[in-house]
């Protein structure tokens, strides 16, 4: 799974999307223009000591990000066709979500097929989530799909949980 966040604004957004990123085994990619700098200490801060825990990629435009991550891709968008919960995930899925303000742009949207734009519900009159939130529902929700392929520590089921001796 890959994760790519077109135009992101906000320093500590990304960061806690570099940690979850890492949490979850994916790769995270930045689409240019950026609200702030790789060095931003409020970058750094969200993200913790995670940044070494992940790749995280760097692209000038989206063309560059799309021959970056191979499979197939899935716009993250409040005029989404289909649920988040509705989609079959694969592990060669690439996540995309827009900007914190305005979401993915028109032209953006425009090189996905209907099938391809996903949404996630939200109570009458919201208009958004914010982004590290809405990236970790839909990441968790797709690395549950795929059985928390990678995951460690911890019991990751139900089913371990309960055939754990009671101390």
């Amino acid at each position: 799974m890959q994760i790519v966040l077109v135009h992101p604004q906000i320093a500590p957004n990304t960061g806690n999307v570099i940690r979850l990123a890492a949490n979850v085994g994916a790769s995270l990619h930045l689409v240019e223009p950026l609200g702030f700098s790789m060095d931003h200490r409020l970058l750094r801060r969200g993200g913790l000591d995670y940044h070494e825990l992940t790749e995280v990629h760097v692209h000038a435009d989206l063309d560059s990000a799309r021959e970056a991550c191979p499979g197939r891709w899935l716009a993250l968008t409040s005029r989404g066709a289909r649920r988040y919960d509705e989609v079959d995930y694969r592990s060669d899925d690439v996540l995309v979500f827009g900007c914190e303000a305005t979401g993915l742009p028109d032209e953006v949207l425009a090189t996905f097929a209907t099938g391809e734009r996903v949404h996630l519900p939200m109570a009458p009159g919201n208009r958004s989530l914010n982004l590290a939130n809405a990236v970790a529902v839909v990441a968790y929700e797709a690395w549950r799909h795929l059985g928390f392929e990678g995951a460690g520590g911890a019991a990751t089921s139900i089913e371990a949980i309960a055939a754990q001796p009671l101390d």
